[in-house]
């Protein structure tokens, strides 16, 4: 018979035990439980092949052409959950808790193995994950104009044992036009709202947490709905810091980014950032005069930034001035002007 848990003590479990996910491929890549192991039972081909003869033949053949597709593979199956296992243990899932999740497991106890599933499966997970976002976390966001080291701040927050959700890092993307430019691909917004909550599971929903003032959406990800809207609520703490300093800050940042990649990013605010500085900006950037580059870029930025924030009006906690090195001084007046704000 094979063992399963409810949510809860699968939390508990997962800390010491290794994760099998057994649904298909590109299930695993559109969104997955980070750590988790692919062992699929059903390959991608299979999945289709299977769901063909339930839709055309009913459930019965469609269960019969899975186990005749399986059996070749179950030796293979077996060997990797094996090299997998903890102590002959391990934790395995599905999309439900379901056919998939319960005849792989059966197939490994047959070895040897102690599987244990997740009841409600991958669903459960993301109604877990869903519920987290709607979650009233007291959030205080870092704000202030392209350039002034928000990002930077933030983790330095972190390393000062502050609740800190680093949104950027997550999606792999630094949130404006040009966000992309070196960085890794970016994930999925399910794995990246995957990657979100296991971070949110370790916060004290009691205590503040910091996160980078943002748009909805980080490049090609998207916030969940719920969680922005509490962000869209919250207080917000200024950084304040000179423009001479802000754009020699991205010149560090950007100053190595190839050329051609550059302007494609630059391309996609060439209407609001006009015709005229878009040409001057590229003639710039080809001469290599990439602090003149960036303080057109700024001129754009900082008066988008600025009619956002008076069109938002949000609650403004204390503005920081900073002189864009010494992370300690930022970070010490955020913390007191939070401090303040509890006390209130």
């Amino acid at each position: 018979m094979v063992k399963g848990v409810e949510w809860n003590d699968f939390l508990a479990l997962r800390a010491s035990l290794p994760l099998v996910d057994v649904r298909s491929e590109s299930e695993f890549s559109a969104g997955h439980i980070p750590d988790a192991v692919n062992i699929p039972l059903l390959n991608n081909e299979e999945r289709i092949l299977v769901g063909t003869d339930f839709k055309q033949k009913g459930q019965r053949e469609a269960i019969r052409t899975g186990f005749r597709l399986v059996g070749p593979r179950l030796n293979e199956i077996v060997d990797v959950a094996e090299k997998t296992a903890k102590d002959k243990r391990l934790l395995v899932h599905c999309w439900r808790g379901g056919m998939r999740s319960s005849n792989f497991s059966q197939f490994v106890a047959m070895a040897g193995l102690k599987p244990t599933v997740l009841k409600g499966g991958y669903k459960t997970y993301r109604q877990k994950a869903h519920e987290f976002f709607k979650r009233p976390y007291k959030i205080i966001l870092i704000s202030g104009c392209t350039g002034s080291g928000k990002t930077e701040v933030l983790r330095a927050l972190r390393q000062r044992g502050e609740q800190v959700l680093d949104l950027e890092g997550l999606a792999k993307h630094k949130g404006s036009a040009f966000g992309g430019l070196m960085m890794p691909p970016q994930p999925t917004t399910e794995q990246f709202e995957n990657n979100m909550f296991e971070q949110l599971l370790n916060l004290d929903i009691f205590k503040p947490v910091w996160v980078e003032d943002e748009s909805i959406a980080i490049g090609k990800i998207f916030l969940p709905a719920d969680f922005w809207t509490n962000m869209r609520q919250s207080p917000v703490v200024m950084l304040e810091v000179e423009k001479e300093t802000r754009v020699k800050r991205l010149v560090n940042e950007y100053g190595h980014a190839d050329t051609e990649d550059f302007i494609e990013s630059m391309k996609r605010i060439t209407k609001k950032l006009g015709g005229q500085n878009f040409k001057e900006a590229k003639e710039k950037l080809v001469e290599n005069k990439m602090s003149k580059v960036m303080e057109i870029l700024l001129t754009y930025y900082d008066k988008a930034y600025l009619g956002s924030l008076n069109k938002r009006k949000p609650l403004v906690l204390g503005s920081v001035q900073w002189d864009g090195a010494d992370t300690e001084i930022a970070t010490k007046k955020l913390i007191e002007i939070s401090k303040r704000y509890k006390a209130d």
